[in-house]
């Protein structure tokens, strides 16, 4: 069986304005499609739709865990690009505190930026290969102003002793680390504007088994310890089940099934999240029953 902590009786515990909190999701999206034209002949014209995204409805609660699972070209990544703005959805809405994000500008927007980061599937890839990893780290620090530059050392420091690397590392570049550590320095730098809201695109798939569960672990911790929240995509239904609170399931753009982790886990109602499930062999809770 899959294990699941209960969502809202640890939040209430932490916050003892939880049922304040439960009634307005920090994030909100409704109605949200994110299609994209099919163009065909001379004058590319348009004859058709990609529903990469079509419809989802979703709600994100401070400190929660919202697992987005489905297989590749399901419209996970799609979806995490549009609360992002790098896409621009053609119906539907995306609110952070009540406020749409698509009205953005200006400072509001830059706050924006701020409250939502992400961390992607390929470190490698994530991280400019020309600069070291005090450059990496600090870049946004210093374009938000938060940080004096002759201070930035120390505070690049702390991040990395903060996700499990010596902070002598500074001066490196990303090709003389694993990649179980330049996922560390990509979360390091997400963590270094302080977001509300954490999106992890298939933080973990590019990662060997041992390396995927300290990183795990490690998300974990830093949840608990900055009170984030966290919209977590990946193909893996079994890997959500480490930080879950809720499971949205999605299939051809739509979210086929949405609820409580242990719900999802245990008695799936869809049969497509049934399917996904089918194909996880064996999946041992965090005590190892």
């Amino acid at each position: 069986m899959f294990e699941s902590r209960q969502f809202h009786k640890v939040k209430n515990q932490r916050n003892p304005h939880g049922a304040e909190m439960q009634a307005k999701p920090l994030l909100e999206i409704k109605g949200l499609k994110t299609w994209y034209p099919v163009k065909k002949g001379v004058f590319a014209r348009t004859v058709g739709h990609i529903r990469a995204v079509d419809g989802v409805d979703l709600e994100l609660f401070q400190g929660e865990t919202v697992g987005i699972v489905g297989e590749s070209g399901c419209g996970k990544t799609t979806l995490a690009r549009s609360i992002l703005r790098l896409e621009r959805p053609c119906e539907g809405t995306i609110t952070l505190n009540g406020r749409n994000i698509f009205a953005l500008r200006g400072k509001a927007l830059q706050d924006y930026r701020r409250t939502v980061q992400v961390v992607f599937q390929d470190p490698q890839a994530s991280l400019n290969p020309r600069h070291t990893v005090l450059d990496l780290i600090t870049e946004a620090l210093l374009v938000h102003k938060l940080v004096a530059r002759e201070n930035r050392r120390e505070v690049a420091a702390r991040l990395l002793e903060e996700v499990g690397l010596a902070g002598d590392f500074l001066d490196r570049y990303p090709h003389a680390f694993s990649g179980g550590q330049r996922q560390r320095i990509c979360i390091a730098r997400a963590l270094a504007l302080k977001p509300q809201i954490l999106i992890c695109d298939e933080a973990v798939s590019a990662l060997d088994l041992s390396v995927r569960a300290q990183v795990l672990n490690l998300l974990e911790e830093l949840k608990e310890r900055h009170g984030m929240s966290y919209l977590f995509i990946t193909h893996d239904i079994g890997v959500v089940q480490h930080l879950a609170d809720r499971i949205a399931v999605m299939n051809a753009g739509k979210i086929v099934e949405y609820g409580d982790a242990e719900q999802v886990l245990n008695r799936p109602q869809h049969g497509y999240t049934q399917k996904l499930l089918a194909a996880v062999p064996r999946v041992r809770n965090r005590k190892g029953a």
